[in-house]
């Protein structure tokens, strides 16, 4: 471990949320330019991780972390290795570059101090997501991911496809997160652990418990519906409704891969079985194809991208689960080649529309002219996301090759399907990164010019790094490729493919994905017409279904709701009371132990038996009383008669209690039934009359009975003995009851008087609001 470790993985780690504390103040004070400033709280916390490069290089693993609850094994803890390393490195990098690309395309925008705020806080969720051993660190910050990229996907708050598109997103990463929440309990009580660094040394112990393919469901929907694998994948392009920012930061380095992330992070333990190398490759290759094919579909730029980001997380999806080390390289390569080239292109298209007024792919063209540096960096970008020699896509395009091509009938099988996904992603890429820049020029609602150097400076470096990595790829494997497919396995790997091709069916391949989707890109008109033909014909797809289920989940609650909460309060209580009624006697009646009777106390005629008939005189005249109001003082009268028999048995303080009870409650009911309008007597039928003495009769028979079985049970002195012992000694209190209330028992006392205190403000400001209504009418 690197000397310092725990402490400058903090400090990175919060660096983030620190900013977006400061992001409202700052954008308040000095305008766009402060995003140049946050930007550098990212750039920070990348130059830290940084300087892990070396130790991870050559093998070791940087850990720390801070006990929580030793008791449950709970501990704020992190570990970075290659996979993590690698991820950390990519939210904070290209989160640098976001931050001061969203700074130029929201210039001027009355909330950019918010929005800088929410893509921060973002950051820092998924940077503690993929840097957490812990399980309980894990999937607080998944969860936290989830929440702030629906603030960041609503921002456009005021559209309704914006709070749609949130609202779904929320509901599908969320209801994920709870089936995550399920694989990590089964997890850890399978294999007796909470930390992910130590999952690696249980062996087979996972693959071979009963409760594995449980496991294995619950953490897929976890991971599916995060990295938005079929068919979890409609919310992936409806969040193209955040702004551009948003969607390149998603897209390219954060949230949609965090599933992938999970999967790669779960491999060592719970890959190489059936069940993982069927599941995995079945749903990533369908993954692929349907969003490379209603990509298609697509004029809108963003949409185009959004697809081809879903295509591209089910091929890794689909690599990851394949079963080989070889193809584990090549997920690793493709993941840090998608992360450059998909984050380039995003702001190359935001560019476009935040200068040229639109992102309609057939309302643009000769754009090369008014953009050159943006143009550029989408070619550039272009060509990597096209696997063409020199950039580090073609790297993985080859390795991916190398991987699946084989002779049996399951390598031909995915073999196929890579090719066709990546042929449609050349021809989409290329539509993406020429066509609004090549042909003849189009009038477009804005007139287009290059925008600041906030809008291209990350296009052009993350465009140039995807370029660089290709040439230099033996110094790009040996710090990130290399150590991240050694996570992955957990054994040594070292990936050396270069630039250079090397004639084999890897090359072969790669030069048939080229030609198919240049064919492609030539008819995209035509191919997108078909497709759209296609889709259409097919009915509803799991977007509209999303409402369907979001409706009738509404209307089946309010169905309920109807039912259980008709709007009369005699239904709720007679519900209650008879519900008291079951708890109270069934388990005697199951249990088959009743309680026999005790033998009488011997009562002092004056005192306790006195005040005993004075209490049963109280509930004669209850049940006597000609209106409520009788009634209700006369309810008192045993409460009060009570009271005094507790002050005589020598609890002065239970005593006290009683009587400040019984008055409040004497009072309090006096004036709830003055002010409603009730009938004066008691008008219920007979039937009535009969059913509600039987429930008063059956709860009264049943707090009866329990006491008595409490009191005809062994005492435990432990508790009693104690508290007996330190109250002085550590309360320094004489009178234990208070020092169980005021200290020992402090945080519920404190609880207790919150609850009075909130409800007491409700009551307050409902009295208000009655006042003024009141008063309002009586001027009317």
């Amino acid at each position: 471990m690197a000397a310092n470790a725990p402490a400058v993985t903090f400090i990175a780690l919060f660096l983030p949320f620190l900013a977006a504390l400061l992001a409202p103040v700052l954008v308040r004070t000095l305008g766009a330019k402060a995003a140049w400033l946050l930007a550098l709280a990212p750039a920070m916390a990348f130059l830290q991780f940084a300087r892990f490069l070396p130790e991870v290089a050559a093998g070791e693993v940087v850990t720390g972390g801070y006990v929580w609850v030793p008791s449950f094994n709970l501990s704020f803890s992190w570990f970075l290795d290659g996979l993590s390393l690698t991820f950390a490195l990519l939210i904070t990098g290209i989160g640098a570059l976001i931050v001061v690309y969203a700074g130029g395309y929201l210039k001027g925008h009355p909330l950019q101090g918010r929005f800088l705020g929410f893509i921060l806080a973002f950051m820092g969720a998924m940077l503690g997501l993929v840097i957490s051993d812990s399980f309980l660190m894990l999937f607080v910050f998944w969860e936290l991911t989830s929440i702030t990229s629906f603030l960041m996907i609503g921002f456009d708050h005021e559209r309704e496809a914006a709070r749609r598109a949130a609202l779904q997103a929320l509901v599908v990463t969320g209801a994920g997160g709870l089936s995550l929440l399920a694989g990590l309990i089964f997890l850890w009580n399978v294999t007796g652990v909470t930390q992910l660094s130590l999952l690696v040394h249980v062996g087979d112990g996972l693959r071979q418990s009963p409760f594995y393919f449980a496991t294995l469901l619950l953490v897929l929907g976890g991971a599916f519906t995060k990295s938005a694998q079929f068919p979890f994948h409609f919310w992936l392009p409806n969040a193209m409704e955040a702004p551009t920012p948003v969607s390149a930061y998603l897209h390219s380095a954060t949230m949609v891969k965090a599933g992938v992330y999970l999967l790669m992070r779960l491999n060592p333990v719970m890959g190489d079985t059936p069940a993982w190398e069927i599941l995995l490759p079945f749903f990533g290759g369908i993954t692929l194809i349907s969003g490379t094919i209603l990509g298609l579909r697509q004029t809108d730029l963003k949409l185009m991208l959004a697809y081809t980001t879903m295509a591209s997380l089910g091929l890794l999806v689909m690599l990851t689960g394949f079963g080989s080390t070889y193809a584990v390289e090549a997920a690793v390569l493709y993941l840090v080649a998608h992360s450059l080239f998909k984050g380039a292109l995003f702001m190359a298209v935001g560019a476009i529309d935040h200068e040229a007024g639109t992102r309609d792919v057939t309302k643009l063209g000769g754009l090369r002219s008014a953009m050159p540096i943006t143009f550029a960096a989408a070619l550039l970008a272009a060509l990597s996301m096209g696997g063409v020699p020199l950039f580090f896509g073609f790297l993985a395009k080859e390795e991916i090759y190398a991987a699946l091509a084989a002779g049996n009938p399951r390598a031909v099988f995915f073999t196929a399907i890579a090719v066709v996904g990546n042929a449609l992603m050349f021809a989409l890429a290329f539509a993406v990164g020429l066509k609004p820049f090549l042909g003849r020029h189009v009038e477009t609602p804005r007139h287009a010019h290059e925008g600041p150097v906030s809008l291209w400076l990350g296009p052009v470096v993350l465009a140039g790094l995807g370029l660089l990595a290709g040439i230099f790829s033996g110094v790009a494997h040996f710090y990130i490729s290399s150590p991240m497919a050694s996570a992955v396995v957990d054994e040594k790997v070292v990936i050396d493919i270069s630039t250079v091709p090397h004639i084999g069916m890897p090359l072969l391949l790669s030069l048939v994905t080229i030609l198919l989707g240049l064919a492609i890109f030539w008819r995209m008109d035509k191919a997108r017409a078909w497709v759209v033909q296609f889709v259409d014909a097919l009915g509803i797809g799991p977007d509209r279904g999303f409402d369907y289920f979001v409706r009738g989940l509404v209307r089946m609650s309010a169905a309920i709701t109807r039912f259980v909460q008709p709007g009369r309060l005699e239904l709720y209580l007679t519900a209650t009371f008879i519900l008291l009624a079951l708890a109270l006697l069934l388990p005697l009646i199951l249990a088959g132990e009743w309680p026999t009777l005790p033998p009488l106390p011997d009562l002092l005629l004056v005192q306790e038996a006195a005040f005993l008939i004075i209490a049963a005189i109280g509930i004669i005249a209850v049940l006597r009383a000609k209106n409520r109001l009788t009634a209700i003082v006369s309810l008192g009268v045993q409460g009060f008669a009570v009271a005094v028999i507790f002050l005589l048995f020598g609890a002065p303080d239970l005593s006290f209690t009683q009587f400040m009870v019984e008055t409040l409650s004497v009072v309090i009911l006096a004036l709830v039934m003055t002010r409603l309008q009730l009938w004066s007597r008691d008008h219920r039928p007979l039937p009535q009359k009969l059913l509600d003495s039987t429930i008063a009769i059956a709860c009264g028979l049943g707090f009866t009975l329990l006491l008595l079985k409490s009191l005809q049970t062994p005492f435990d002195t432990v508790l009693s003995d104690f508290f007996n012992t330190y109250s002085k000694t550590i309360a320094h209190g004489a009178n234990v009851v208070n020092v169980i209330i005021v200290d020992f028992r402090g945080v519920d006392t404190l609880g207790e008087i919150s609850v009075v205190m909130i409800t007491g403000l409700a009551v307050l400001a409902l009295i208000r609001v009655r006042s003024r209504r009141g008063a309002k009418e009586g001027k009317l």
